[in-house]
């Protein structure tokens, strides 16, 4: 059965290594490191498909107007070197964090049951965790729809 977190509660900690951005090639990072300003996690399925290539390029087209709003992180199981891939392929210039061993998807309850032609498999919802500067949930937006994920972002963090 999935975590069911909720506005309020305390963000689960973490480490992972993230990579792209200010992290370059990558090292490991922790949510205890990142408290004093916000931090978003946005968890997607897979580096380079369709619905995810769509969220992080808007990302990347309205970087300017969210860079300075807090840290911003994506996150997948995909591997370290998938990641910077990805981050080339595409130029983003935030970071995203490998959870290869899901402990992050399944800390925050986003590790669940997916179907797709009628074949059920385990992955990552698309799913927004917005973390105030206290370490506690300030947002939750699950099922996201790529195309929107900037509004929500916008709206959810300070200006």
């Amino acid at each position: 059965m999935p975590v069911e977190l909720k506005v309020g509660d305390a963000a689960p900690d973490f480490r992972a290594v993230a990579v792209g951005g200010k992290y370059s090639r990558g090292r490991e990072v922790s949510l205890q490191e990142l408290c004093g300003a916000p931090v978003v996690l946005y968890f997607y399925p897979k580096d380079d498909t369709p619905g995810c290539t769509v969220q992080a390029c808007a990302l990347r087209d309205s970087w300017s107007n969210l860079d300075s709003r807090g840290e911003i992180f994506g996150v997948s199981v995909d591997s370290a070197k998938s990641h910077e891939k990805f981050i080339s392929k595409f130029n983003l210039p935030f970071p995203l964090l490998s959870d290869d061993d899901h402990r992050i998807v399944e800390a925050y309850g986003v590790w669940v049951e997916k179907s797709m032609y009628g074949k059920k498999y385990m992955g990552a919802e698309r799913s927004t965790f917005v973390i105030d500067s206290d370490g506690r949930i300030a947002a939750i937006h699950r099922k996201v729809k790529p195309e929107e994920h900037v509004d929500l972002l916008l709206n959810a963090l300070p200006a």
